[in-house]
């Protein structure tokens, strides 16, 4: 069993990044510039933005943080976009999700230029992405497709199966997955709260990746023998020996599925850090207009 080590690539292609935004300084190019809003003060948003911020510096871009309270109006929000679509030194910008309530998500994703959607949410993007045409990939599916890579991992023809079907992870997860490119060229499958038998479909996989977001959901009965396993979970359960006084679990029983893997992601240090660093490789191609003009 070899573990998937999220942190150690992140960082390496933070640095790579960083070498790329230097060179483009030196040419006399501007600084990539990323923005990002954040309504309230949702605790997994406050951290998400601050390791973007933070990841920003670490890649030499430029970064706005743009803050409102949870009663913000929709009208407002959306004027906001409309500034920042308008705004010449912004080169990409994310609205970071959930939003509250009285918020309509898809109105807000929409109303985003798509050439500044380095989230890779707006219909536009997602639409080239499931026909393979350039274009900003949602930034979780696109950081496993870049660990599957780098440790070359082999996926030509193996049987994936995808747990969820979010638009965020588990759908241009199985479009990416079953593209014909390497890592890709998979038999795909999805499964989701209302599929019968997902274990047995779980136990032909090759690869599996969890986004169900319900802890400890994979185990190793589900699992068989040199299966690789990506764990996108991410779940808050209390814990009273963290000072926190809650731990992150992921989708799978690391300790008795590990065992049975040939690869197998952590959860924290998997999937986490390599989402942050596709948001910053999109940035990068927004900067450099790599992908629209």
């Amino acid at each position: 069993m070899q573990l998937i080590d999220g942190k150690a690539v992140a960082e390496q292609v933070k640095q790579e990044i960083a070498a790329q935004v230097a060179a483009m300084v030196e040419r006399g190019e501007k600084r990539p510039h990323l923005a990002a809003i954040l309504v309230g003060h949702d605790g997994g948003s406050e951290t998400y933005v601050a390791a973007k911020v933070k990841a920003c510096e670490v890649c030499g871009f430029k970064s706005t943080l743009i803050r409102y309270e949870s009663d913000i109006t929709e009208e407002t929000l959306l004027a906001k976009v409309a500034e920042l679509n308008n705004d010449p030194d912004v080169d990409g910008f994310i609205v970071q999700l959930p939003l509250p309530k009285h918020i309509n998500e898809q109105h807000v994703i929409e109303a985003i230029d798509y050439r500044k959607d380095v989230d890779g949410f707006h219909p536009i993007n997602v639409g080239r992405m499931s026909i393979g045409l350039p274009c900003f990939i949602s930034a979780t599916p696109n950081g496993i497709m870049e660990l599957l890579k780098r440790y070359n991992i082999e996926t030509r023809g193996k049987k994936a199966v995808v747990l969820g079907r979010s638009n965020i992870v588990g759908k241009p997860m199985a479009s990416l997955l079953m593209q014909k490119a390497n890592p890709g060229d998979c038999t795909v499958t999805i499964c989701h709260s209302h599929t019968a038998n997902i274990k047995e479909e779980c136990l032909q996989a090759d690869i599996i990746v969890a986004a169900l977001g319900q802890p400890g959901f994979v185990k190793a009965d589900m699992v068989k023998e040199g299966a690789v396993i990506i764990d996108v979970g991410t779940t808050r359960v209390p814990d009273a020996t963290k000072k926190s006084g809650f731990r992150l679990s992921g989708d799978v029983q690391f300790d008795e599925v590990a065992p049975k893997c040939s690869f197998i992601t952590p959860v924290p240090g998997g999937v986490g850090p390599m989402t942050i660093c596709s948001l910053m490789k999109n940035t990068l191609l927004a900067g450099q207009k790599a992908i629209y003009k």
